[in-house]
This record gives structure tokens, sequence and C-alpha cells, in this order.
């Protein structure tokens, strides 16, 4: 979208349009159709909550408190001292609140001051959203991931927050000062459901002539809480995005809980999915090491549901260090230590000037190279038999032929040691997969329940294809197996 870029593009100035930088509405619809002839799928960012305070719609809404599109946004007086109406913090530091001099009242902005709140309980502002929707769908792409999904509906009475108990301040990944409230009543106000509904029922319309969907970025770490966005009758979104695997400290017995918690909270016919990195993340080789990663691998793509892959996590990408100087991230810039550029760093295609990620001439990246990129890149490792690379393409080639992975059930297996997670997936009529994942630094023998021999389809280190008897299994350190079991 157009945008002034005070947050890399999620500060929207035009909802309908494409920004120059990356083309036009024809380059985009050439995007989609090449796509679509590849079999490949376009989901584009959706940004709900906020505008940019340069979009048309805010600039009117800021010119006076009479103008029709004032209740827009949302626009409170201040306390009789001056202050702002309540306590609600901005995700990037400060008060969720701006003083504006034009009208004396105060605008909220859960992000940026130049990412202004929508108000979605004006009915004007649904309607335009949802003609923007419509203007994407009609242009073919098959869904949108929304951005910050829980955050768009607010306590009407705008009433401030709780405290958190000090020792508790920590999510999924710092966010500093953020982190000391308990967030119930600016964001996931239960008035947004009705909204989710809504949108369900214009992607169901769309889907008649080819599947839409709609995946929501939520970070609510109450299971319950989480479930609810899939809607009690599965009329809301398809998939809300589950990023519990982010933070959690990397032991077999915690990953286990998070994934029985997810399939005992998802309600019947949810579809499930995990996320394992992303843009605001520290990256997965840099919080797992080498063989971590691979592990990772096995787990995110064997695991039921939809698999989501961050860019560059398939080579083992590692976080780079950016100069005070060199960075863009405004939310690093505004508060040290929690910037995301590191991980947001360009792709490592091959050993070329600035990993082949530009155009031949061009003198530099948006964000520096790392500097291990003559090592770690997609050219290398696709002639790398034993690379991570080949060992997501092994898996994902798997996925396509192996109903028991794509849509079989998940049955954990107890019993194993305490350093091993052990799962069972199994569609009838098919043959039984066991994965096994090691997260020890040490080598294991394991008592499997199960009973018989398998053959090992992979293996995190790709170096292990055999029968193995499933009483006394074999596990060298940070290993992963993926086991077909003979019936």
């Amino acid at each position: 979208y157009p945008s002034p870029m005070a947050d890399f593009g999620y500060d929207v100035s035009d909802y309908t349009n494409v920004a120059p930088v990356f083309g036009d509405l024809e380059t985009f619809d050439q995007l989609v159709l090449h796509a679509h002839q590849r079999g490949l799928k376009i989901i584009i960012d959706f940004v709900p909550n906020h505008s940019s305070d340069q979009h048309p719609w805010f600039q009117n809404s800021r010119s006076s408190r009479h103008n029709p599109q004032r209740d827009w946004y949302v626009w409170a007086d201040p306390k009789p001292d001056g202050s702002p109406p309540n306590n609600w913090l901005s995700v990037f530091g400060g008060s969720a609140w701006e003083w504006d001099q034009t009208t004396n009242q105060y605008y909220l902005h859960s992000f940026l001051k130049e990412q202004p709140d929508l108000n979605w309980r004006n009915p004007q502002v649904k309607d335009a959203m949802f003609a923007a929707l419509r203007f994407w769908l009609d242009r073919d792409v098959d869904g949108f991931r929304i951005d910050v999904a829980h955050f768009i509906m607010k306590n009407p009475a705008l009433r401030d927050n709780p405290l958190k108990p000090t020792a508790d301040r920590t999510m999924h990944k710092s966010l500093g000062e953020y982190d000391s409230q308990i967030h119930i009543h600016d964001q996931g106000h239960p008035d947004v459901h009705r909204i989710y509904r809504e949108l369900r029922l214009l992607l169901d319309e769309y889907s008649l002539s080819q599947p839409r969907i709609s995946i929501g970025e939520i970070h609510i770490f109450d299971w319950d809480k989480w479930a609810s966005y899939y809607g009690s009758n599965l009329d809301e979104l398809h998939m809300p995005l589950n990023f519990q695997l982010l933070g959690v400290e990397w032991q077999a017995q915690k990953v286990r809980k998070i994934v029985d918690s997810l399939e005992a909270v998802l309600p019947p016919g949810a579809w499930p999915n995990y996320v394992l990195g992303n843009h605001d993340e520290t990256r997965l080789a840099s919080r797992l090491g080498p063989q971590g990663a691979r592990l990772a691998a096995m787990l995110l793509l064997t695991l039921r549901g939809t698999p989501t892959l961050y860019y560059g996590d398939e080579i083992g990408m590692t976080d780079v260090h950016i100069p005070p100087k060199k960075q863009q991230d405004p939310w690093g810039k505004r508060v040290p230590g929690l910037g995301r550029d590191g991980c947001r760093t360009p792709m490592q295609w091959d050993a070329s000037t600035l990993a082949g990620f530009t155009p031949p001439g061009t003198q530099r990246t948006w964000l520096p190279v790392a500097e291990n990129f003559q090592q770690v890149n997609v050219e290398i490792q696709l002639h790398q038999p034993g690379s991570l690379l080949n060992l997501y393409r092994k898996l994902l080639a798997y996925r396509k032929i192996a109903p028991a992975l794509q849509i079989g059930n998940y049955y954990p297996i107890d019993g194993v040691h305490e350093d091993c997670f052990a799962f069972r997936r199994y569609h009838p009529g098919h043959p039984p997969l066991i994965v096994v994942l090691n997260f020890s630094a040490q080598d294991l023998t394991l008592e499997l329940s199960e009973h018989g021999t398998g053959y090992i389809v992979i293996s995190t280190n790709l170096d292990r294809e055999e029968k193995v008897d499933l009483p006394g299994l074999h596990l060298r350190k940070m290993e992963g197996l993926m086991i077909e079991v003979e019936r």
C-alpha cells in the first residue's frame, strides 16, 4: 500500500493502491496472474486497526470536531489536569494518546503517533474497510493476513487497563513498558467477533469462485480467548496465528505442553497452525543453534495443521547486528534493545555481491547483509546433500505424499525420556508415522510403547534411512527421526 513508511508500510495512506516502490495495480495484477499459473496463492497484508496520519480520512478527521469523518478515529477529551484520557500505552512506548492542538483533543494510536487507530464502532469505517477488502478480492487475491486482528475493538468507555504483577511482565518477547499492563480494555473487546463474523460472510461469498482465507495475527496467550477467534460455529477467522512456540523454552516437555494445549482447546473441526519465526522475533537459528534449527524444522513440518515458515529460516539465517546509525525499525529507535532489524536483513540467495538480493551495480541494501552470506545461502545449500535447506525440501516433499501428515490425527506418545517429544500421526488406510525428537545434548535409547519395526524415512541430519526396532530406538543428541511404522 502507499505509505509514508513510518513503520515499514503498516501506516497505510491508501487501502486500494500499491506503493510506487513496488509498482502499480497493473504490476500487482500480473503478480497474481503469474502466481496462479504456477499454483501459488497470493495472501496480502491487511491493516485494519490503524491508518497513516497522512491518509485523507485522518486529515479530514483532525481538521475539525465537526468534520463528517471526525468519528472515523478514536478521539477523547483530556482529563481535568490536561493529561491523556486513560493509562493506555503504545506498543512502541509511551502513552497511546497524542494531543492535537487544532481541535484540543487526544487521538488514540496503539502504535506510532503516525498510526492513528480507526474507530470500528462507526459503521462507515467498517463499510469503507470492507469496500477495500472487496477491491482486492475482485483482483483475485486468495486471502488476507490481518495485522493485529484483536486490536480493532476497544472498551467504549475507555477504561484504564489494570497493572500486571511485577513478576509477570514478560510475554513471548519483552515489550518494555507495554508489558506492565493487562491489556483487557485497549484490545480484544468481545464486539470484535461481530466484525469477523461479517468478514467470514464476505469471504464465503467470494469463495464460491475460488477458496479465500483469513489469517489473523493475534498475540493472545490465553488459549480460550485465542481459540474464540475461530468463532463459536467456525464462522470467524479461518486461522488465528498460533505464536506460542516462539517464546517457549526449548525443552521437550514444554514444547509438548503447547502442542497438547492447542489440540485440547481447538473447536471441533478447526484447523491448527504453528509459527516458529517471523519478522518480529529473533531468528530460529539464533535462538536454537544449528542443530536446534534442524529439530525445529522437523517439528514444524510434522505437526498437524499449517506451518508458517519465515524467509531465511530454511537456510539457517541468523540475526545481524545493526549499528545504531543503520537502524530502520522505529521501535528499536525509540526503545533501545527492542529493535527488530536484525531478523529482517536481505535474503541470502548466493555468494555474489550483497548475497544476490539486488541487481548488479547496487551499492547497498536497505539493511546490511549478514557477514556470513558467502557460507550461508541458497545456492550453496542446494548443492549440499545434508544442508538445512535440503532437510526442508525433503520434509515438504514427504508431506505432499503422506496423508498422515496432511490430514492425520495427532497422538502424543507417553513414557519416553523427559528430553524427548514423541508423537504419532495417523490417517486410516495409510501407514502410521512416528516422530521422535531428542532435545538433549546426549545420545538416548528409548523404550517406545509402540511395538514392532519401522523405517526411518527422514532424519534431521539426512544421514539415516534404515529399518529399526521401535523398542530400544537409538537417537543421537539433538536428533529427530520420522519413522514409517510397518503394519
